[in-house]
């Protein structure tokens, strides 16, 4: 790895934290920069878990003030992450490696219309709130969920927090600065635990899982600082611009 490699996904790692803290979808950005850099998808996938996840974590640190009291749902929600995390490891890991090379533009095509999306559903989700004053429990349904999200995110972790949110949104009556915050947790579950199991078993550029874990912890408490104050229009727009970039050449590879 020559330095200016390093410096770029060091730019990335810190780019990446900080809209995984406020947005989500971070890894359209650090994905398609391991890949343009000459990384295999597999091991920019893999890499991407394990050093993004001290980013997510740190994002979550950041938004503790928003998740006072709420934490044993928290843990009831976590669970269901853990046990999703794991199968999308297994599903990952267990697929031929040119099937995950296939369906990687389509799992980048879809992540990007979420991001793309994601204005509107937060938009439908307020009114929902605000025209429902009624309660909304944890309940079985939004657990299959969150457990479905988790297979995605230990599979492949793109838009991963932008589907959490959708569904947490539309099944739990509570404001989206505390849904962020616990999107924040969840995602943080799916890259330890899928980071922990790549570890062990799957191909890995250490030197580059050093880089992203140190920017993207950076990153992380950015977001949660000073995340709220940048554009959300100007995030989306390098998120999908990235994002389009990415498929194109992994299509034309």
């Amino acid at each position: 790895m020559t330095w200016w490699h390093a410096v770029i996904i060091g730019v990335a790692g810190i780019w990446a934290g900080t809209i995984n803290t406020v947005v989500g979808s971070g890894t359209l950005v650090t994905f398609p920069v391991l890949v343009a850099l000459g990384y295999p998808p597999l091991t920019a996938t893999t890499s991407n878990a394990i050093g993004l996840a001290p980013g997510t974590i740190s994002g979550a640190i950041g938004y503790r003030d928003e998740l006072k009291g709420y934490w044993p749902e928290v843990l009831r929600m976590s669970i269901a992450s853990f046990f999703g995390a794991i199968g999308g490891t297994i599903l990952l890991l267990s697929l031929p490696k040119d099937a995950f090379e296939t369906v990687v533009p389509v799992l980048v095509g879809m992540a990007v219309v979420l991001v793309i999306v994601q204005p509107k559903v937060s938009k439908w989700i307020t009114k929902r709130r605000e025209a429902n004053g009624g309660e909304h429990k944890i309940g079985p349904l939004l657990l299959f969920f969150i457990f479905l999200i988790g297979i995605y995110g230990g599979y492949f972790t793109a838009a991963q927090g932008v589907m959490l949110v959708a569904v947490m949104g539309m099944l739990l009556s509570e404001s989206l600065q505390r849904l962020n915050g616990v999107k924040n947790v969840l995602s943080a579950v799916v890259n330890t635990i899928a980071g922990l199991i790549y570890a062990f078993v799957a191909p890995i550029s250490w030197p580059v899982v050093a880089i992203l874990a140190v920017s993207s912890a950076i990153g992380g408490q950015l977001g949660a600082k000073i995340g709220r104050k940048l554009s959300p229009t100007v995030l989306r727009g390098v998120i999908v611009a990235v994002g389009l970039a990415a498929m194109v050449q992994l299509i034309l590879k």
